[in-house]
């Protein structure tokens, strides 16, 4: 059986985050997903010993992390070499950690680019240790929706058919289901939209050419983009997502993520049978007993 293809080109996402990152890299998103980052964390109530940022685009957590958890040791897996000490550049798919050496790890707008999600949570709870905290953020299925809508309406009239050009984000579901897949207890994903306003799509478009959030799908159109379609794309855009002082929006729908890994202290459901009330008690209702005796 053969292996399913990448879905992802890896490589030419890390060459495309580089030269954002060498000209004016965007990071307006990513500093706002820090500050909910600050935000989550403070309902949190223990420290850690060693921490680690995985994968994220820009070491732009860094200051949080170490203003609440300053004597932890504080380790970084950057998609890209950078200043400062204890940074690995590495492959979220590809953890270069020990089993049990960390207890707490973040990753913000990094993990909806891999190939193998699944694959790389269960490493990640490898790496933690027994109640050890993961809690991260990738984007999810509305993400960019109105410049998906605008270019598949473009391709068709003018082409007559449309190419893979904004990659398929995973829905809140699916990322609750994967970290339960991957073994963490207590799992909870919750989902958080990002409104961005342009004064028209091509600022969206040089922004995300700024972010390093360009077009690195496999099966990508390899020709180069028709200007006309371009062009419609944009007006069809206009059309579509304006707001009535003729601004464009952007959405970014962030998913939340958080799971620990399992430990004898943690809380755990109770066995079916050992109920100290009656859910209709609760409810304020009459339990109804059909022939039998068995109450419904």
């Amino acid at each position: 059986m053969e292996a399913p293809s990448a879905l992802f080109d890896t490589d030419l996402a890390r060459r495309r985050l580089a030269r954002a990152r060498q000209t004016a890299y965007a990071g307006f998103l990513l500093d706002r997903l820090v500050e909910d980052l600050d935000d989550r964390l403070g309902a949190v109530l223990r420290s850690f010993s060693s921490v680690l940022d995985l994968g994220s685009p820009a070491p732009a957590a860094a200051q949080v992390l170490r203003a609440r958890y300053g004597e932890a040791r504080h380790l970084r897996l950057a998609p890209l070499p950078e200043d400062g000490g204890n940074v690995i550049v590495g492959d979220p798919e590809m953890l270069p950690l020990a089993a049990g050496s960390l207890d707490f790890a973040v990753s913000l707008l990094a993990l909806h680019a891999v190939n193998d999600l699944p694959g790389t949570l269960i490493q990640l709870r490898r790496a933690l240790r027994p109640d050890g905290l993961f809690i991260g953020c990738l984007l999810g299925g509305a993400t960019l929706t109105e410049l998906r809508q605008s270019f598949g309406q473009a391709e068709s009239e003018i082409e007559g058919g449309i190419s893979p050009r904004v990659a398929p984000f995973a829905a809140v579901r699916e990322a609750g289901a994967l970290l339960q897949r991957a073994g963490f207890a207590l799992p909870v994903a919750d989902t958080d939209t990002v409104t961005v306003r342009y004064a028209d799509p091509f600022g969206l478009m040089r922004d995300l050419r700024a972010m390093g959030m360009t077009n690195v799908l496999t099966e990508r159109r390899r020709t180069p983009l028709r200007r006309t379609t371009l062009l419609r794309a944009a007006e069809i855009y206009a059309d579509r997502f304006s707001d009535p002082d003729g601004r464009v929006r952007a959405t970014f729908e962030v998913l939340w993520l958080s799971g620990w890994v399992p430990h004898e202290s943690q809380q755990k459901p109770l066995k079916p049978g050992t109920a100290k009330s009656r859910l209709a008690d609760a409810l304020g209702t009459i339990e109804l007993k059909p022939e039998g005796g068995r109450s419904l």
